[in-house]
């Protein structure tokens, strides 16, 4: 009996685990349709691509797949399912309903919670305790589908966005490992997403990093360790030059103007509820520094965010 056609789409660390899975198992893997990377990216992920390339799968890299000649060379291939793992594009409707098995996507939270984009990094700032991975139907309306299998990951009080991540890429590892032969034979389990507690969050900007200090330390903090490194990072302004936070930790107890720097050893930055001590730090176009090596030019009483 013949493997059911599979058509792929996926990016970054989570589609190349997934797709690990299915090369593993020998199925049958039509083509993996990718993203160019972005010069302008720091790229800290694997590839998608190599991976399918040293397997001699096919791999396509369109701007967009919805046009008609996509959509009628898809419907040519004839899959009998569709995954997007970590794709960032939208797929049309038409496209979703040619599989009859179906088509399904592996989503970064446990939806209906933070559908959208950036699902882990909102869920760090937001500071939220756990996370998770969905995989789900795809339907027309982005991450709105019946959800298929769930599985949550914890996230530490000290957690970044990326620490976050790495467990939630294993974690999708593991929903597509116990699930994929129910996937394959139609048996997959299958439940509708409550649409009362679903929110939905948009893409992140560089500029969504800046620390706003009337802000409470713990939400500071948050901010700081959602966009860290690998991301953009947070940052504040002094003097018209850009200063990155890259760790710190927040502190109770300081009643000063939001944005003063109140300690120099430990560097402490009074917020609108507490402070922050700020651990390594960026001057823009310098090299990242230990704020405890007394090298970061800033005053006891300076102002931060002007």
């Amino acid at each position: 009996m013949n493997k059911p056609r599979i058509l792929v789409f996926a990016y970054h660390d989570v589609g190349f685990e997934c797709l690990d899975v299915l090369l593993r198992r020998r199925d049958d893997i039509i083509a993996v349709i990718t993203h160019e990377d972005n010069p302008q990216e720091q790229i800290w992920f694997r590839s998608v691509a190599d991976l399918a390339r040293i397997n001699d799968i096919p791999v396509y890299t369109p701007g967009s797949v919805n046009t008609p000649d996509w959509a009628s060379r898809i419907q040519g291939w004839n899959p009998a399912i569709i995954f997007s793992f970590y794709y960032r594009n939208m797929i049309q409707e038409d496209i979703l309903n040619i599989p009859r098995l179906g088509s399904f996507n592996m989503h970064g939270s446990l939806l209906p919670r933070y559908r959208g984009r950036a699902p882990i990094n909102w869920a760090v700032l937001h500071g939220e305790k756990e996370t998770g991975v969905t995989l789900h139907h795809m339907v027309k309306r982005a991450d709105a589908g019946d959800i298929v299998d769930q599985k949550t990951v914890p996230i530490a009080q000290e957690d970044t966005a990326h620490d976050v991540f790495r467990k939630a890429v294993k974690a999708a590892r593991l929903v597509l490992e116990r699930q994929i032969d129910g996937l394959l034979n139609g048996t997959a389990p299958r439940r509708k997403q409550d649409e009362s507690r679903a929110t939905y969050f948009g893409g992140r900007r560089p500029e969504d990093g800046r620390i706003d200090w009337t802000q409470g330390a713990e939400t500071i903090y948050n901010l700081i360790r959602a966009v860290t490194h690998p991301y953009p990072g947070a940052f504040t302004v002094s003097g018209g030059q850009k200063l990155f936070v890259w760790r710190a930790r927040p502190v109770k107890g300081t009643e000063e103007k939001p944005g003063k720097v109140v300690s120099l050893n430990p560097l402490r930055v009074a917020t609108g509820s507490g402070s922050l001590e700020i651990i390594t730090l960026q001057w823009s176009g310098k090299d990242e520094e230990d704020a405890s090596a007394g090298t970061h030019r800033l005053q006891n009483g300076q102002m931060l965010g002007f």
